[in-house]
């Protein structure tokens, strides 16, 4: 077998426990079912962790971690079987290796693990099949904890999405005139928001963001009658 990444580190999972409950109480504001929210197999899929791993990590014990070359081929066979052509077939090795712009043969062996993959390799794939980077390499604790801030990032646009509603009545244009979250949300959009908040070096300081984003939704939340 032919080199390529190093062997894993050991990850803490803070951040996954941080995350789990940031999204967790953004789901409870928003009276979302947490059984859909934590679907087990929508975020193996988004994840690429193993459904029953999740359900460990999402419990807070322990799961192990498989090595760089167990990772990559469970997580290399879950695209195989969950993003397919439009005729619900698997694409082919030859299609994949197509697809990454290398040799059928090279392919071959990345699949059946004769042959370490290269960050190239992981690169070319991830691009052909159209996930985020790091798909194909990244330590369960950190691939669930990435799944999960894009299942955030969905809640805090639907949230803001809610608070945008105008008030029965009232013209959108005054309604949104004095709004800052309106004027937030037209200078920077949630994306950026959301973008902006993960460039920040801990959750200490995105925890601040999202309680400073709490703060403001409710100070412009309508009084309940």
């Amino acid at each position: 077998m032919t080199d390529g990444f190093p062997a894993p580190v050991a990850v803490a999972d803070a951040p996954l426990a941080a995350t789990v409950a940031r999204v967790a109480e953004l789901a409870g504001k928003m009276g979302r079912d947490l059984g859909q929210v934590f679907d087990l197999r929508r975020l193996s899929e988004a994840s690429g962790v193993p459904a029953d791993v999740v359900k460990t990590l999402l419990d807070g014990r322990p799961a192990g971690e498989p090595d760089l070359q167990a990772r990559f081929l469970q997580r290399l066979d879950l695209l195989r079987r969950t993003r397919v052509k439009p005729n619900g077939r698997r694409y082919t090795q030859q299609e994949i290796a197509d697809g990454a712009a290398m040799s059928r043969q090279q392919a071959g062996a990345l699949i059946n693990g004769d042959r370490r993959p290269t960050m190239e390799h992981c690169d070319a794939i991830q691009r052909f099949f159209g996930v985020h980077a790091g798909f194909l390499t990244a330590h369960d604790a950190d691939a669930l904890t990435d799944a999960l801030q894009r299942t955030e990032q969905q809640l805090l646009q639907d949230f803001a999405g809610r608070a945008r509603e105008t008030v029965p009545g009232v013209p959108a244009a005054t309604a949104s005139a004095g709004d800052p979250l309106a004027r937030l949300l037209q200078n920077h959009g949630v994306r950026g928001i959301a973008w902006r908040a993960a460039q920040l070096p801990s959750d200490k300081h995105r925890d601040k963001v999202t309680e400073w984003l709490d703060m403001l939704l409710e100070s412009v939340k309508p009084n309940e009658s």
